[in-house]
């Protein structure tokens, strides 16, 4: 088999029958590593390297044209063709739908699972984001602490959110594991950790949320997944 789109050009497949991965571990680039251990789907990884810009190169533009990662390319997409496909959410719902996993069937559950992933994406991701930027990186030298205090008051609200979800459940949904706790956890292990944010949004209040991100972690899929593109 081979492999024709321009993306191969710059990144050539040593497995073309094996679904294509294009990311680096962020907290959005880990989701679709622990998808892919978790599922045990047959892929092989390539490291997009955002601080050289490489996902500003012509090659991975002709697969993204958003330019950010992660993004795939399955040679065997669900009409018999070969699927691109970016924006991690997405992605998860595709795994999701092409493994039988992680994403129940009832359509109620599947709909609410739908709900939390939507949160994350629309809330979680950019706030969070945000706070490292003014926490860490070139904004934690702004002399005025409006802008990080008001998305760090803001992430603190969505733990809580999160921290009352898991109070009477052990994962996002009461079916267990999903994609809503994948697209979760990488965030909040970042935003305690990478983005040194721990202290500034309170996090040692949220006991649930605590509790939750160490099984997360504790998962062997997780373990795996959080190394896939580190090097």
């Amino acid at each position: 088999m081979t492999l024709k789109h321009i993306i191969f050009t710059r990144w050539p497949a040593k497995y073309p029958d094996r679904l294509q991965l294009f990311s680096l571990p962020t907290p959005n680039g880990v989701k679709i590593g622990i998808m892919l251990e978790e599922t045990g789907l047959a892929y092989e990884p390539h490291r997009i390297d955002i601080l050289a810009n490489e996902n500003q190169e012509s090659a991975f533009l002709g697969l993204n044209p958003n330019g950010k990662i992660p993004a795939i390319y399955d040679p065997n997409g669900p009409s018999g063709r070969p699927l691109a496909l970016f924006e991690s959410g997405a992605i998860l719902l595709y795994l999701a739908d092409k493994t039988g996993q992680f994403l129940s069937s009832d359509s109620d559950m599947r709909y609410e699972t739908i709900q939390w992933l939507m949160w994350q994406m629309g809330g979680v991701g950019p706030m969070f984001g945000q706070v490292g930027f003014f926490n860490k990186f070139a904004g934690k030298a702004y002399e005025d602490k409006r802008p990080r205090d008001r998305y760090a008051t803001e992430s603190a609200r969505l733990l809580a959110v999160l921290d009352q979800r898991l109070a009477t459940r052990e994962w996002v949904m009461d079916y267990g594991y999903s994609i809503a706790d994948i697209s979760l956890l990488g965030w909040v292990r970042n935003l305690i950790g990478f983005y040194e944010a721990r202290e500034l949004v309170g996090y040692d209040r949220f006991t649930n949320v605590s509790c939750w991100l160490d099984r997360a972690l504790s998962r062997p899929g997780v373990q795996r997944g959080l190394q896939v593109t580190a090097t």
